[in-house]
């Protein structure tokens, strides 16, 4: 059945972008609570400092650089080698493949890329334990981004010349909001997934997003791909 001419008209992009954690699964999984706990874990022992010190300067970093990981290479000359492995030696086994979620990507013309301020081994885990790992045409990691992270602009412009496309033709889905921004600020059409997460909206402590920069708001990835115009 073809969707109805009121539905979002996509029909113009060719790149679909698409972050990994709590997007491409269910934020109430808590696998990000994991990789959180382990951020402050590892601040704590590398930085010899109280697991409440650890956390707040976790957050301060996230908050200031655009990542923890950007922050303690910044400030503390951190090994990013040696962060993204501990902090993503995480149990995968609270993830479920969505059943209706692999066809709604798969109908999708053009390239498919994901684009994480994760390593590139973790978002193949958990891309194998969701299902959805043949998919992709790459994976767009922090390294990829020469360890600039999202929402720094860098890592834009940086995928736009890694990826070769027209911004304009290209749409991005992001669970957190003020990732959105600078792809928006480039052309993309900009799809905001609700979680419910408090990384969601804004992210722990961060001034709320203009609701302008998204394009589309939406609850259910899986539904709103099924329904779109192509």
């Amino acid at each position: 059945m073809a969707p109805p001419l009121d539905a979002p008209d996509f029909r113009h992009i060719e790149t679909w972008i698409f972050d990994l954690d709590n997007t491409l699964y269910q934020a109430d999984s808590n696998l990000f609570a994991q990789i959180e706990s382990r951020m402050t874990e590892f601040i704590a022992h590398r930085l010899d400092v109280h697991p409440g010190e650890a956390y707040a300067l976790q957050h301060f970093y996230f908050r200031t650089y655009g990542s923890t990981l950007n922050g303690l290479m910044i400030c503390d000359h951190v090994d990013p080698e040696e962060f993204l492995s501990y902090v993503h030696d995480v149990d995968l086994s609270p993830l479920h493949p969505n059943p209706a979620l692999r066809p709604a990507l798969a109908r999708l013309p053009g390239r498919r890329y994901i684009f994480t301020n994760g390593c590139r081994r973790h978002a193949q885990r958990v891309l194998e334990q969701i299902q959805l790992a043949e998919l992709w045409d790459d994976i767009w990691d922090i390294r990829t981004l020469d360890f600039k992270p999202k929402p720094l602009p860098e890592a834009y412009t940086r995928v736009v010349e890694v990826g070769a496309f027209d911004p304009h033709a290209a749409a991005m889905f992001e669970d957190t909001a003020r990732n959105l921004v600078p792809a928006y600020d480039l052309g993309m059409t900009t799809v905001l997934i609700r979680t419910g997460s408090r990384w969601s909206i804004q992210g722990p402590q961060v001034a709320a997003t203009p609701r302008q920069t998204f394009h589309h708001e939406i609850d259910d990835l899986g539904d709103f791909l099924q329904t779109i115009r192509l």
